[in-house]
């Protein structure tokens, strides 16, 4: 996972957007799949919040995902 730094500015904690980032590269699961496995858990997040993250911090996540 990246620094906390990188997170800063962030309106949900690095631990939310790691695991909705974690969940789109892990599983293949679509944006708005992971929108509502947030929202099951009480997370409110937009299917383009975690776009945007995947974009921002995905490739960082996928390259430890194939290690």
């Amino acid at each position: 996972m990246k620094k906390n730094n990188d997170y800063h500015g962030f309106r949900f904690p690095p631990e939310i957007i790691g695991y909705a980032v974690w969940l789109y590269h892990r599983f293949t699961l679509s944006f708005r799949d992971i929108e509502d496995l947030l929202a099951e858990r009480g997370i409110a997040v937009s299917y383009e919040a975690v776009r945007l993250w995947c974009i921002r911090f995905g490739p960082d996540y996928a390259r430890r995902l194939r290690k």
